[in-house]
């Protein structure tokens, strides 16, 4: 089963209690779904330069797109995932905006099996996407990940009803036609779509989420707080920027 988080803050829930639990966890070496910030267990495929066609074919979603960008930055993420909402709100969301004219920066699905909402996560953001609303869906699920992701506890949820409800939330917010959000949710179009990234995800060797990759290369940090997986990160997109 694919593992799900790269770094020892990013664990389930978002209270003091909920992360120190997780950190001793990390500490004991034992993490149910997740790993550190190192990675194990990569296939070939993801040492060597992947093909644009398999991380970004032409009809990707793009948070950022640059024309004739130097830099593409593909990060293949799962919703649900707490690492990769923790990435989101430490790191990725802001790279976002600082990199919005140099970067083309590409979003793919790749829901878990151990995150039972992740799937209709994908699909809500698909059927915004079919109105042309990706990148305002792809923020309301990070933005107000624990009203959707987790419960009360802060512990992962797997209640459907109340996650699809706050999708029609978001879908109301940024001015969705509501029931053609429903119909394109549950359509075979959506569907193939996140099957699609997912096999793509699968052929670059993407093991665990989120799993970046800047030009081709995957994004390896070997750091262990959010601000110097930051700067990794940073420092990889400047370079290949030349600047």
């Amino acid at each position: 089963m694919p593992k799900t988080n790269k770094n020892p803050l990013a664990k389930r829930g978002l209270s003091s209690n909920t992360v120190m639990t997780a950190i001793v966890l990390v500490v004991a070496v034992v993490v149910i779904g997740g790993v550190l910030l190192f990675k194990d267990g990569d296939s070939g495929a993801a040492k060597g330069n992947v093909p644009p066609e398999v991380l970004h074919p032409a009809d990707s979603h793009t948070l950022t797109e640059v024309q004739d960008s130097k830099v593409t930055m593909v990060e293949f993420l799962d919703y649900q995932c707490p690492a990769c909402a923790q990435y989101y709100q430490n790191i990725t969301k802001q790279i976002e905006q600082d990199y919005a004219d140099r970067v083309t920066f590409v979003v793919r699905n790749f829901p878990l099996d151990m995150h039972p909402l992740a799937k209709p996560a994908a699909r809500a953001a698909e059927a915004a996407a079919m109105q042309g609303k990706f990148n305002e869906m792809y923020h309301a699920l990070f933005d107000n990940y624990q009203s959707w992701a987790l419960d009360q506890s802060g512990q992962t949820s797997s209640d459907l009803q109340r996650a699809q409800s706050q999708f029609d939330g978001f879908a109301e917010q940024i001015g969705l036609d509501l029931e053609q959000f429903h119909q394109d949710m549950d359509s075979q179009a959506v569907q193939q779509r996140i099957e699609k990234d997912m096999a793509d995800g699968a052929e670059a060797g993407v093991e665990s989420t989120p799993t970046l990759f800047v030009n081709g290369s995957k994004f390896e940090p070997t750091a262990q707080s959010y601000e110097e997986v930051d700067k990794q990160l940073r420092s990889e997109l400047d370079e290949a920027l030349g600047s």
